[in-house]
């Protein structure tokens, strides 16, 4: 039986991970240990997470659809995919790779959540650079953890880890991600708003996961409101110990809305915390959200961030990120906009704003990059 090019199976190592495809259909990719990370099939891109959680993704009909699968359904997929992957093993082809694959077995990937558990508290977000980070949990929820369109970190008190109880899960986060840690090349510092932890206690943590992950910056989240609270020579301190970019929830340049979405800070406050940023050495990656605040506030959301936008002294390295609002049922941004009659955008009219930002980030800064943000892509 001849095989035509399209039908053979080609693999690919990548160093720290690998891909293993057939024609244009069937698509893998791996970490060194041989962990499913993604799987693309027939115009299906499908995601695990480091707990094998799985969201699946494609287009339709012009639009993009996403769906997560059940137990079941992804312990179906991860047949799929020790199958197809059985299959190379009769091909010319490192064999090694692929019996490391096949020995993946469904129930084995879904008890990666046992595992996932001991390593980390739920993991609430990341900025999209960063999905291929180590995750570091210096902190657990948000110092702030009022606005009324997050739930991210809902019923989570904030605390800071110890220095023993962080080194403890350093040591976890080591074991669990195994050679797979080789993939990820940055540290997030988690979670919401890990930056605002004194430098006394932040810089003795950011050493011992130098010495756990060598050779890797860091990266984190801060708000306004706390982030202020550092002077230039603190932020450079951090600089120092590696940090890289520090990623800001900025959302809205309309104060007024800032204020309805109960989020401290405000236009100029943001311009001064990025001002100070910048004067440290620091990159920095401003979000702002579209369709926000629905047809109420649109005019003054998009005039205001705008001038935002403008205002920030942004240079090469820096990013901005635009992030479609999603709202969650039943949640207090619900409640308030049902109650204030607030109307929210049609999708064509969130990605006017989309499209009106974007552009004017080119026009302000042209060598900065405008990127989407769409939280329900997110999977670590």
């Amino acid at each position: 039986m001849t095989t035509s090019i399209s039908d053979a199976y080609r693999l690919q190592p990548q160093g720290a991970s690998f891909t293993l495809s057939r024609g244009g259909r069937f698509v893998l990719s791996c970490d060194a240990e041989g962990r499913m990370l993604t799987w693309f099939e027939d115009g299906t891109l499908y995601k695990r997470s480091l707990d094998s959680r799985v969201l699946a993704r494609r287009a339709a009909h012009g639009r993009r659809e996403r769906w997560a699968l059940d137990d079941h359904e992804a312990a179906d997929m991860f047949e799929r995919v020790r199958t197809f992957v059985a299959r190379a093993l009769d091909e010319p082809l490192q064999k090694t790779l692929l019996e490391r694959t096949v020995a993946w077995t469904p129930d084995r990937l879904l008890a990666e959540r046992a595992k996932f558990a001991r390593a980390y508290a739920p993991v609430g977000i990341l900025p999209p650079d960063q999905y291929f980070s180590v995750v570091l949990q210096a902190t657990l929820g948000c110092s702030w953890n009022k606005c009324t369109f997050c739930t991210f970190y809902e019923g989570r008190p904030f605390t800071v880890k110890t220095q023993g109880a962080f080194e403890v899960h350093l040591t976890d986060v080591r074991d669990f991600l195994g050679e797979g840690a080789t993939l990820r090349r940055s540290l997030f510092l988690a979670d919401g708003n890990a930056l605002m932890v004194a430098n006394a206690k932040l810089l003795p943590m950011m050493n011992a996961a130098k010495r756990t992950f060598p050779n890797r910056d860091f990266y984190g989240f801060v708000d306004v409101f706390t982030g202020q609270r550092k002077t230039v020579e603190q932020w450079a301190e951090l600089r120092e110990a590696g940090l890289r970019r520090v990623y800001l929830g900025l959302e809205t340049g309309h104060d007024p809305l800032l204020a309805w979405v109960n989020k401290p800070g405000g236009r100029a406050e943001s311009v001064e915390l990025v001002t100070t940023l910048k004067a440290a050495g620091l990159n920095v990656a401003p979000i702002v959200m579209l369709g926000v605040g629905g047809r109420t506030f649109a005019e003054a959301h998009v005039r205001d961030t705008l001038a935002l936008l403008e205002a920030l002294p942004l240079a090469p390295g820096d990013l901005v990120y635009l992030s479609p609002f999603v709202q969650h049922d039943g949640g207090e941004y619900a409640r308030r906009a049902d109650a204030d009659g607030l109307e929210p955008l049609s999708e064509p009219e969130s990605e006017l704003q989309f499209d009106v930002l974007r552009d004017a980030v080119k026009r302000a800064h042209p060598f900065v990059r405008a990127a989407r943000y769409d939280i329900r892509e997110f999977l670590y």
